[in-house]
């Protein structure tokens, strides 16, 4: 079922997994100030849904081109304009990123500036061997913020960083890999995004949001467990999940979870 439509963005549920689209194939699908402010209202849509997992691609072979630069002149025209449009990418960003619930960004085509901040909100990322990946404000002038900066160093580390940003150059899907700014190369990304989201939505939901929340908390400097992680590992010891993956494995079957 639709969940969520603004017209250019869509937000698709289909049993446990859901699929966010950017649609503007004419334009690349280059990110709108409408489709920044709706971004939110889609993710707080997915959120409140059965839906375990989210998968965030584009339509007609590209992921996303980026910010739409034909919108430049007006958003920037003023200090105030500048920094409202600035907040609103920083909320539909933050909004992917802060998600409980797993997040996969399906690649294809053309992933640059807006479009890879994205996808560096999501948990994880699968390329087409045709994807084309690069943050561009050193060809345009433009600073570039911290959060979506510290995204790609935890990514793929300060040097990497510095070279992708410095020279806004173009990356290949293979660069891509080897640097760790994607996860995996297929040759059928919808179908390799959804064969991984299913085997994802298998797994204890539990786990899963707990696993995601202690990796945001390391990648935020925790170097040791404090009372929410130590009091989520003492609540899941009694809790449904990890009775039904005790018991499947001592009668060596497949477990089946808790809907979440």
């Amino acid at each position: 079922m639709t969940a969520f439509a603004e017209g250019t963005l869509t937000l698709i549920i289909d049993g446990d997994v859901a699929t966010l689209t950017f649609d503007r194939p004419a334009k690349r699908n280059a990110i709108t100030l409408a489709m920044w402010r709706a971004l939110p209202d889609a993710c707080a849509a997915f959120a409140s849904s059965d839906a375990k997992v989210l998968i965030v691609t584009g339509r007609g072979g590209h992921f996303a081109a980026g910010a739409d630069i034909g919108e430049f002149e007006a958003v920037y025209a003023t200090p105030q304009s500048a920094a409202d449009y600035n907040a609103a990418i920083t909320a539909g960003i933050g909004a992917i990123a802060g998600l409980e619930k797993p997040v996969l960004a399906a690649i294809e085509g053309a992933c640059v500036g807006g479009g890879l901040a994205v996808a560096l909100a999501c948990d994880l990322r699968i390329a087409a061997p045709d994807a084309r990946l690069a943050i561009t404000p050193a060809k345009l002038g433009l600073t570039y913020s911290l959060e979506d900066t510290k995204r790609l160093v935890d990514a793929v580390g300060a040097s990497a960083a510095r070279d992708i940003l410095f020279t806004g150059r173009l990356l290949g899907a293979e660069e891509a890999l080897r640097l760790g700014l994607i996860d995996a190369v297929e040759a059928d990304v919808p179908a390799a995004a959804a064969a991984k989201a299913a085997d994802i939505a298998t797994a204890s939901q539990v786990t899963v949001r707990a696993i995601k929340a202690t990796i945001r908390a390391i990648l935020a400097g925790a170097v040791e467990d404090g009372a929410t992680t130590r009091a989520a590992f003492v609540a899941s010891v009694s809790g449904a999940d990890f009775i039904e993956g005790r018991t499947a494995f001592l009668e060596k079957r497949k477990a089946v979870f808790p809907e979440r």
